[in-house]
């Protein structure tokens, strides 16, 4: 679950301290031991009070800080993934294209498989983990590409209605495909595959037209 960077390490349901100040390092002592027991075990089995134990905290400590398991784990994602979309450049379109899925296909790959399983085992199992889920992701997806696909506007680039979703729909699925079942990287080749073949014809709303032409004439222009 890539995030665009305003994650912390305090939860969403936290409330101004009174007295003493809160202790940050057993704010990320149970951030950590969420994610470890969560690739170990599932999100099924996960407790508070596992989480308790592996952290070394009073469960109280837990829910001063968070309501449930549900809003612990979405903070415990958001905790994780703290990386920000690359800056618009001034590449035009394609060239944004590029340096964004180039940074999609890092985050993914920096991703653990055994916490990726659980999280969509989580969904599947728990309505309340879905929704936060899909909460992170459309918000995500927005920070990756609102200023992209807005400057191409502003550029007099034509795009599909909904071009926003269409990229969130297709780029992470075929990334992930790619690192996770077919075990291959995302190198230069595929990503110039990927943006010129598919994302580009489909985000123009021209999905049977590769979008060859823009590439320059030191460009490889092939894929793995």
């Amino acid at each position: 679950m890539s995030t665009s960077g305003r994650s912390r390490a305090a939860g969403p349901d936290e409330t101004p301290a009174i007295g003493r100040p809160r202790d940050a390092n057993r704010d990320v002592a149970i951030l950590d031991a969420t994610l470890l027991l969560l690739t170990e075990v599932g999100y099924d089995q996960l407790s508070m009070e596992s989480i308790a134990a592996r952290a070394g905290v009073a469960k109280t400590t837990i829910y001063r800080r968070y309501r449930d398991k549900v809003a612990l784990v979405a903070a415990a994602v958001e905790y994780r993934s703290q990386s920000s979309p690359p800056a618009v450049g001034p590449g035009g379109l394609r060239g944004n294209l590029l340096t964004l899925v180039q940074w999609l296909a890092e985050q993914i790959a920096e991703q653990e498989i055994g916490l990726l399983g659980a999280l969509f085992a989580g969904m599947r199992s728990d309505p309340g983990l879905a929704a936060e889920m899909r909460r992170i992701l459309r918000r995500d997806e927005a920070a990756m590409t609102d200023q992209p696909l807005r400057e191409a506007v502003k550029r007099g680039e034509r795009l599909a209605p909904h071009a926003a979703e269409l990229f969130a729909e297709v780029a992470p699925a075929v990334i992930v495909h790619r690192i996770v079942v077919a075990g291959e990287t995302c190198d230069e080749r595929f990503v110039e595959h990927l943006v010129d073949d598919i994302l580009l014809p489909l985000l123009r709303g021209h999905p049977n037209k590769p979008a060859r032409t823009e590439r320059g004439t030191g460009s490889k222009g092939t894929r793995s």
